[in-house]
């Protein structure tokens, strides 16, 4: 019988599905790890050992190709020894999830660099800044009780200071502490939560209440804050926390659509040429007062210079009058306000108020977006775990063609000979 000779054009699409089988597997039992502030390597041999060794481990998840990556590298280093020194400490580590792609795989890289935090082995993707003392402030969090307990305005001030402005903070004051627990659990990698269980009137006049219990929601990146006075149960508590962890009016970008996702209300979506020029920013402004009054809805906006590519599912272009306003149920569809599409010049207080009105009566024509929906725009980036099947099933195909040709070619007559 013929032995058969694989073609050479085909020995590196067989290696490229073989290396994942060959990666090692095993784990290093007792292994000690390095706590003075290096950031450490791991792989998938020490990965797993790793994480039953260290409470608190946060893994970049690299390619020793990506710019991106390349950049945040020094600020780990810088990082690294000061999450190191916290009461609960935080050990740095990275993974080539370019060479070790099974590992990789396995926690759901599918861009770099990934940063993930596990907690007692358990994962958190973090999506916060990647400066030194930003990241240090933001995985902070984390290691933190879900509740902090602060006993005098100093620890007020504390709290608020060291807990910066990447994510919101709920305070509670004269609120017992068992009421928020849930919520400081349930959303602790999303925002800031704590008691204040002693606070003079200069307090109070600082957060504007003006009696307790009351909890307060400030988001101080967007410098708004909201007042709760109750009642501190059921559903009431609950719609107040999960609808502040937004600002009232949310510009729309790549980090925003996901935390739309946690969100069931629909948006009103107001599209802008410039999110950035001076008449949106006083836009901006009309917009917070109609949210805060229409709680039920989240309001957005975005521009179509900031994100054209977004703008154009909603048959918007740069020949477009705009500002335009719609209704989108952050996912394939969206409504237009018959009379009230786009907003002109002049009272657009009043012009926002209609499109509301009109919107509540039904005087709408729904259409669908004439791009990916939302989930489309979340998942627009194709998965190395999609692209590995992609290749193994194109490898297989070729394989299987060069053998199915090999039986189909006409084997030459033997001649016996006298």
């Amino acid at each position: 019988m013929a032995t058969r000779v694989l073609p050479p054009a085909l020995l590196p699409v067989l290696l490229l599905l073989l290396l994942p089988l060959s990666a090692r597997v095993n784990v290093a039992a007792g292994e000690e790890f390095p706590r003075d502030g290096r950031v450490i390597d791991l792989d998938e041999s020490n990965f797993e050992a790793a994480l039953g060794a260290i409470d608190f481990l946060f893994v970049d998840f690299y390619a020793p190709w990506c710019g991106h990556c390349k950049r945040l590298a020094p600020e780990l280093d810088e990082a690294a020894p000061v999450l190191a020194g916290l009461s609960e400490p935080i050990v740095v580590a990275k993974v080539n999830a370019d060479k070790y792609r099974k590992l990789g795989s396995k926690y759901g890289v599918d861009g770099f660099p990934t940063l993930m935090l596990f907690i007692h082995g358990v994962p958190i993707e973090y999506t916060g800044s990647r400066k030194a003392d930003q990241l240090v402030r933001n995985l902070k969090k984390f290691v933190a009780p879900d509740v902090s307990i602060l006993e005098s305005d100093i620890a007020i001030k504390n709290f608020v200071e060291n807990a910066g402005t990447s994510f919101p903070m709920f305070l509670g004051f004269g609120v017992n502490e068992s009421l928020i627990a849930e919520y400081g659990r349930k959303y602790k990698k999303r925002a800031w939560f704590a008691v204040a269980k002693d606070f003079s009137e200069d307090i109070m006049a600082a957060y504007e209440f003006d009696k307790v219990p009351t909890l307060v929601a400030i988001h101080p990146m967007y410098k708004e804050q909201n007042l709760f006075y109750g009642p501190f149960e059921g559903k009431f508590l609950e719609d107040f926390v999960r609808q502040s962890l937004l600002p009232l009016v949310v510009p729309i970008n790549t980090e925003t659509l996901k935390m739309l996702n946690d969100d069931e209300r629909k948006v009103v979506l107001t599209i802008l040429e410039d999110d950035s020029d001076e008449n949106s920013t006083q836009l901006v402004q009309v917009l917070r007062s109609a949210a805060s009054a229409n709680c039920d809805l989240v309001f957005g906006y975005v521009g179509i210079k900031q994100w054209d590519e977004f703008v154009e599912t909603f048959d918007v272009s740069k020949s477009s009058q705009l500002p335009k306003l719609l209704v989108w149920d952050r996912n394939e569809e969206y409504e237009l306000v018959e009379g009230s599409e786009r907003l002109e010049e002049g009272d657009q207080a009043s012009q926002i108020s209609q499109f509301l009105e009109g919107y509540r009566a039904g005087r709408t024509t729904k259409k669908k977006v004439s791009g990916p929906s939302f989930m489309g725009f979340l998942n627009s980036l194709v998965s190395l775990n999609s692209l590995y099947i992609l290749i193994f099933v194109i490898a297989l195909l070729v394989v299987m063609v060069y053998f199915a040709g090999q039986d189909d070619t006409p084997q030459p007559r033997r001649i016996h000979e006298e």
